[in-house]
Parts: structure tokens; sequence; C-alpha cells
């Protein structure tokens, strides 16, 4: 995740800043498991923080990982996270899985964002892969950041359709250390979000052999 500059030099700094972090979700049998590194770093070479959450909920049963621009992402979970209010305010249910990845990627469309939303409803668990262009693709696993081949590397390896989310959680933790070792705009651990039909709850692990 970069963090965007400000000052006289501001300009050419943005210019050489670029989206560096690991973020993963994946399906399981009873939800999904949402997993990022805690390091935002300007550039991929300068650590700017060693304790950024890059996991938020977005619906009662919903959350969303950031990778991109720090700004860019908050405005869009702001956006969400009114959209799912004023949902379920008029029509007393929340929005299904399906609804909230179109109105995700309507709303990042043109913005410099590549997150995966992960959630639970009625049909069950489902993961998205996102972009800036409004693309929305529904997956079994998705990763996304600068460290996203190294962890598809391993969810290819590791992922197993029939897991459970207290099984799967390691798969995710193993796919953000694998790409924390070789990239260098991850690190610092990683928090793990696992979201099932009684909601999100999240936890963060200094060393990612922790999770279990």
């Amino acid at each position: 995740m970069a963090r965007q500059s400000h000052g006289p030099d501001a300009g050419e700094k943005n210019q050489i800043a670029k989206t560096g972090t690991t973020t993963v979700g994946l399906t399981a049998t009873d939800g999904v498991v949402l997993a990022a590194d805690r390091r935002a770093s300007l550039g991929g070479r300068f650590v700017a923080n060693k304790d950024v959450s890059k996991i938020e909920q977005v619906h009662p049963t919903a959350a969303m990982t950031i990778s991109g621009s720090v700004g860019d992402a908050q405005a869009v979970l702001r956006q969400l996270r009114a959209e799912a209010s004023l949902y379920e305010t008029r029509r007393g249910r929340p929005l299904s899985m399906d609804a909230l990845a179109r109105v995700t990627g309507d709303t990042l469309r043109g913005r410099p964002v590549t997150p995966v939303l992960g959630g639970v409803d009625d049909d069950g668990a489902h993961v998205y892969d996102l972009d800036g262009g409004g693309g929305v693709m529904e997956d079994a696993y998705a990763s996304t950041g600068s460290g996203m081949q190294l962890a598809y590397g391993v969810l290819e390896r590791q992922y197993d359709p029939d897991a459970s989310v207290s099984e799967a959680v390691a798969v995710a933790a193993n796919a953000v250390a694998a790409a924390s070792e070789r990239d260098t705009a991850s690190g610092n651990g990683v928090l793990v979000a696992r979201v099932t039909a009684d909601g999100v709850a999240t936890a963060t692990y200094d060393d990612p052999a922790e999770v279990a």
C-alpha cells in the first residue's frame, strides 16, 4: 500500500511511489478468510508504517482488503458502508454479496485501488477480485498487490475447497508470509479476518507462523 507524499517535491515522489502490499482472500466451507501484511511503503523502498490495517469491514458479513492509494481506498470504504447501511435500512435485509460486489466495482472505477472483497450471504461464501477499471471477478481465491505472484504460488498449492475457516487461515497466512520473504513492500506480520454468517472477526499476528 503506497502512502502519498506532500511538500515541494510531492509531484516527483508520487511519480515513483508504487502500490506495495500483499492481500489475499479465499473461500471456505463455512465462510471466507482474508489476510494482508501490515507494512505501508513509499515506492517499495521506504517503510512508512509497520502497523497498518489493510482489511476493513464494509457490511455485517463482508470485508475488503486494501491495496493501492490510501486516500482513494478510504473514500471507497466510506461510500460502500453508506450504500450497505442505506440498503439495509430501506429493505430490512443486507445487500447480497453479488450486489455488493457490483456496487464496489462501480465505486472503484477510475481509482488506483485493487482490493479483494469477501463475504457470506444466503448463497454461501464469496471472494471477488476487483480493479480500478470496474472489473469484478468471483473466484475461490484471489490476491492483489506487489506480492500477489508469490502469494498465488502458495494458494495454488495449498488451497483446499473443503477446508473450514479455521483450517483456511493458515493457508492465507502462508501466502502473505511467502510474499513478505521476497517482496520488500510487504511485511511486518499479518492481519487475518475470519468472515462467517456471524460477522467479521480480525486478529493481528507479528509472526505468520503463529496463525492457527
